[in-house]
């Protein structure tokens, strides 16, 4: 990651110090709208309240570096743009002379970050675009470093996590866009990196990247409108009723692989309670039809007797 272009240059306090043309109060003092040129070189064109920058105006500095914004009582506040030496800038919200609030910082190097800012760091929700590569950290930052929940999104894979100095630590996953996850955790390890006087280590601490599980491909199929079931005979399913509810070998696959998961999606218990009901309704319609059928055998067995009598 890119470091910020320069510190934030001092404007000169003016004082009446320098040249200046402009509107004055009746107190003699700078007043409304005025240029000024002070005496190092840099120089102010904008307003003016009580003999201070006061509202809009633009402050160029001798080295090239220049803001253009709001000013409040000879302070760099409200919503501004900085534009420093090297050719970053950053355009956003101030307060007291120092970015704070949301804002976007332009690197020289292209790499940008859009988000929050507390006393001139990066600090709160922000994202951070590395231009080389197109990766993007979106995430929270605390003083100026990526700290907290984060999600680091790489051109066909994102990892989502935890971060402390820059690193992420604990229990995370990478998603990859084919449709599977590696869940995981980094655990920091100190490396040896040499000596310095009086046998002193420099060490330096590396995350490493543990797997305890991979997810299976996860397929996408389309589904097929069912045909309409038969119901001609009692105790008969339709077509393709043993099949409901049942995972196929790809969802069962994935569920497989997340441990703690059921073997059940989702309408599964609907679809058993469903099969069970229909069996004993016609259970009932069959031994109705067997009670019906000795009722009328004992009738025609009467009606043969009578006759014979």
């Amino acid at each position: 990651m890119s470091d910020l272009g320069s510190e934030e240059l001092e404007e000169e306090g003016e004082n009446d110090i320098g040249e200046y043309e402009g509107a004055r109060n009746e107190a003699g003092e700078r007043h409304g709208r005025g240029k000024a040129r002070l005496p190092n070189g840099d120089t102010y064109e904008g307003s003016y309240e009580f003999g201070k920058r006061h509202g809009q105006g633009t402050y160029r500095f001798k080295n090239g570096a220049r803001y253009i914004g709001e000013y409040f009582r000879n302070k760099k506040h409200g919503q501004g743009t900085f534009i420093y030496p090297d050719g970053s800038r950053y355009e956003g919200e101030w307060a007291n002379d120092q970015r704070h609030g949301h804002g976007v910082y332009y690197y020289v190097n292209n790499d940008t970050y859009t988000g929050e800012w507390f006393t001139h760091q990066r600090h709160g929700q922000g994202t951070y675009l590395y231009a080389e590569t197109g990766s993007k950290y979106v995430g929270t930052w605390v003083n100026g470093q990526q700290e907290g929940a984060a999600e680091l999104i790489h051109l066909n894979h994102r990892y989502q996590g935890k971060f402390l100095n820059k690193n992420p630590v604990g229990p995370g996953k990478y998603i990859f866009d084919v449709g599977c996850e590696q869940h995981g955790e980094y655990r920091l390890t100190d490396m040896e990196r040499g000596e310095e006087e009086e046998e002193e280590e420099l060490i330096t601490v590396v995350p490493k990247w543990k797997a305890t599980k991979i997810t299976e491909l996860a397929l996408w199929t389309p589904a097929l409108p069912k045909e309409p079931t038969s119901t001609d005979g009692p105790g008969q399913e339709g077509p393709g009723a043993e099949s409901t509810g049942e995972p196929g070998e790809e969802a069962q696959a994935l569920l497989e692989g997340f441990e703690g998961e059921t073997d059940m999606r989702p309408g599964d218990e609907d679809a058993d309670v469903l099969r069970e009901e229909s069996r004993e309704y016609d259970q009932e319609e069959f031994r109705y039809d067997v009670d019906e059928g000795n009722i009328n055998s004992e009738e025609e067995e009467t009606r043969q007797l009578d006759l014979q009598d």
